[in-house]
């Protein structure tokens, strides 16, 4: 019986191992460890909620900051807000047939329906395989995205480029692009889990080349279609990205949050706390 259940116990850690997302882990005495440490004996699920909520409060103030960066002060200095929109009208300028068809698939490649239902497919898969974190980070990288566009767009709003526009938007939820965003957040995450697991470096880098390429082909596609400046793309970017750091950080926090309650911790936490003898 003994044999049997270690049999069991190794084949479940072998599982555990290859679904193992070493990006995930929380460094020793980390921050995402010490976050978790702030929160000691709370759920894992609470510890990421709390998580995603302050990382959510910092990168909405930082988006909305540079936002109104943009839309009072750097508009209105050296014709950059002429820069900014001429820029635009020249992508306008080469419209044709092809390309407009061209630029819709890539709205559609950075926004919804394709992104929500590619990330429920995916949260709905690993929630059935038990990998919750895995699942959470997809699902709340799109939602702190989105959040973060929204209140930004609020709080900073910006006419959109003065050319005839392929879609009907509101005019003035120009900055920032919140298809770039999504389309970073979405695709470089997915990127950033699968790479960690790749064994070889060919695969890693033509992953890479993906994630980038289609990031850059959504927000030239957004230029395009008239619905957002250089500038609305660059706050994209930053919204992309901080949405994807906020979720490391917490799945790591949630991750060691779990250790933390696990039977070995007691085992493990002594250890740690020995001092050296003189």
């Amino acid at each position: 019986m003994e044999v049997g259940t270690r049999s069991t116990l190794n084949g479940r850690a072998r599982h555990d191992d290859r679904w193992a997302v070493p990006l995930l882990q929380a460094r020793r005495d980390g921050p995402a460890e010490r976050f978790a440490g702030r929160l000691r004996g709370r759920h894992p699920a609470t510890v990421f909620l709390a998580a995603v909520l302050a990382g959510f409060a910092v990168l909405s103030l930082i988006s909305i900051a540079l936002g109104l960066l943009v839309t009072d002060v750097l508009l209105d200095t050296g014709g950059l807000g002429r820069t900014d929109e001429s820029a635009v009208k020249s992508l306008v300028a080469e419209r044709t047939p092809f390309l407009t068809d061209a630029s819709e698939v890539g709205s559609t490649v950075g926004g919804a329906p394709l992104l929500p239902i590619l990330v429920g497919a995916i949260a709905l898969v690993c929630a059935m395989l038990r990998k919750w974190r895995i699942a959470a980070f997809a699902v709340f990288v799109l939602v702190v995205e989105s959040a973060t566009y929204r209140v930004t767009s609020l709080a900073a709003p910006r006419d959109r480029p003065h050319v005839h526009r392929l879609e009907d938007l509101p005019a003035d939820a120009s900055y920032p692009s919140g298809h770039t965003a999504a389309a970073i957040a979405v695709y470089v995450g997915l990127v950033l889990l699968l790479t960690s697991r790749f064994p070889t470096r060919a695969l890693r880098i033509c992953a890479w080349a993906v994630a980038i390429l289609i990031p850059v082909f959504v927000a030239l596609a957004r230029m395009y279609r008239g619905m957002h400046h250089p500038l609305d793309v660059g706050g994209g970017v930053v919204v992309g990205i901080g949405a994807l750091l906020v979720l490391l950080f917490a799945c790591r926090a949630a991750g060691a949050a779990h250790e933390a309650r696990s039977p070995d911790a007691a085992k493990r936490a002594p250890a740690r706390r020995a001092k050296p003898v003189a």
